[in-house]
């Protein structure tokens, strides 16, 4: 089995389209300037109450948990209109769970902002 070089300009086109993935996400899918407006709220939040590193590190992998499981959604939502575009009950299960773990990674990440916010502001 024959190894293959690394290639810098590989790489950077490896870059290039993960970057074009996220713009053709932001341009296409509404819940992603949700996320961004969360995004920023917590961030200057973060930055007004002068959070210690510890808790910024919190809330860093729960927003970033939460950017990764939406575009994993919208990958699989993509991927699923492809294979099926009528409707079919298996590929509504498979929409609806892969929604429900958005949900589920939101609702950590606000249970994480509010056990590291609401002590503060109180």
């Amino acid at each position: 089995m024959e190894t293959e070089k690394f290639s810098v300009s590989k790489r950077a086109k490896s870059f290039r389209y993960a970057f074009q993935g996220l713009r053709q996400f932001f341009a296409t899918q509404h819940n992603a300037l949700i996320h961004a407006a969360a995004t920023v709220l917590v961030v200057i939040g973060s930055i007004a109450l002068h959070l210690p590193l510890s808790k910024l590190l919190f809330i860093i992998v729960a927003v970033g948990l939460v950017w990764v499981a939406e575009l994993f959604n919208t990958a699989i939502e993509k991927l699923c209109d492809i294979v099926c575009p009528q409707q079919d009950p298996r590929i509504k299960f498979i929409k609806d769970v892969s929604a429900a773990a958005v949900l589920i990674t939101a609702v950590i990440a606000v249970a994480t902002a509010g056990i590291i916010f609401i002590p503060v502001l109180l």
